[in-house]
């Protein structure tokens, strides 16, 4: 296969200022391969922030124009070269990313992108973009599923707060590791509706006034905050028995009182770490249809209209966008 030496690579030029721009195809150095990308998802939070100028974690610096093909790390494709010393990869294999190790090199909003063999796993063929470009998003929930199992005992009754697209994943996610009951709460009726196709028991909007606080009637077992947002934590924490673990990015304090000391005492656990493990895990659910990606996916796109996309992210008429960086 003869490949270009051009290509087309997404660049947030300013602050709600995109544009799509030649490039060179880059080559690939040691321990990486060049990707023909296929498809790549947003991620909403990331491309809400950084197309907005503003920091996606407390603390982080951004300068623009910012890194070309950034955010973009939901991917996935076709290897087509080999940078030195690659042994485990071939050309032609599909390949998916599992992680962004947060280094400031370019990204997958490019139709070409080289990455780190260690970064990537081969998948099937057959699954198309929209199956398998947000392996990377399944990888990050499933942490925080290894961090309840490492307390041991039977996934029970189970409350996930946020139904975006990380929510919608661990309603998955529960149900494949076997919980008994999967409670999904958001306060958007579509998106419940959407988490009870996807396995949920329940569904319902988080009312104080309708399920008043108590840590043992009709308490949930554990729990997993995926917003970030204290009032979703607290609402958690006063009706949980034993866990709320954390995966939404947490930018302000949240209350631990008295009622959460005792009877059992309540744990409010953090975040795990990005591993292959994990990643491993999601992708296996996903060749075994115990988790479903696509649904997920509410638009496909060309890269001319990313501004258009991050409207729907911000207005919340879609749940992920997929890109198509060849249409």
């Amino acid at each position: 296969m003869t490949l270009p030496t051009q290509m087309k690579r997404l660049q947030i030029a300013a602050p709600g200022r995109a544009e799509w721009l030649d490039a060179p195809v880059p080559e690939p150095a040691a321990g990486e391969v060049l990707v023909r990308v296929l498809g790549v998802s947003t991620c909403p939070h990331w491309d809400l922030h950084i197309f907005d100028g503003q920091p996606m974690f407390p603390g982080m610096k951004l300068t623009y124009p910012y890194l070309p093909g950034q955010p973009g790390h939901e991917a996935m494709g076709d290897v087509v070269a080999l940078g030195p010393g690659v042994t485990r990869l071939r050309v032609g294999d599909r390949v998916v990313a599992w992680r962004d190790t947060g280094q400031p090199r370019p990204g997958f909003y490019a139709q070409f992108n080289t990455f780190a063999e260690d970064d990537l796993l081969t998948a099937p063929a057959a699954l198309a973009p929209a199956e398998l470009a947000s392996l990377e998003l399944a990888m990050c929930v499933e942490v925080s599923f290894q961090q309840l199992a490492a307390l041991g005992g039977r996934l029970g009754r189970l409350g996930l707060s946020g139904l975006g697209p990380a929510g919608l994943v661990a309603v998955q996610l529960a149900r494949a590791h076997g919980a008994t009951e999967v409670v999904a709460l958001d306060p958007v009726a579509a998106r419940r509706e959407l988490a009870l196709t996807l396995g949920a028991h329940q569904a319902l909007a988080p009312d104080a006034s309708a399920w008043r606080p108590s840590r043992r009637d009709h308490a949930l077992d554990d729990a997993i905050d995926l917003t970030g947002v204290p009032a979703s934590i607290e609402f958690l924490m006063d009706r949980t028995r034993r866990c709320v673990t954390l995966f939404g990015v947490l930018r302000e304090e949240v209350r631990f009182g008295s009622g959460h000391l005792f009877g059992p005492g309540l744990i409010l656990s953090g975040y795990g770490n990005h591993n292959r493990a994990a990643a491993e895990t999601a992708l296996r659910l996903i060749v075994a249809g115990h988790l479903k990606l696509a649904p997920l996916i509410t638009h496909t796109l060309p890269f001319t209209r990313y501004a258009e996309a991050v409207e729907l992210l911000r207005q919340k008429r879609a749940i992920k966008i997929l890109f198509d960086p060849w249409a």
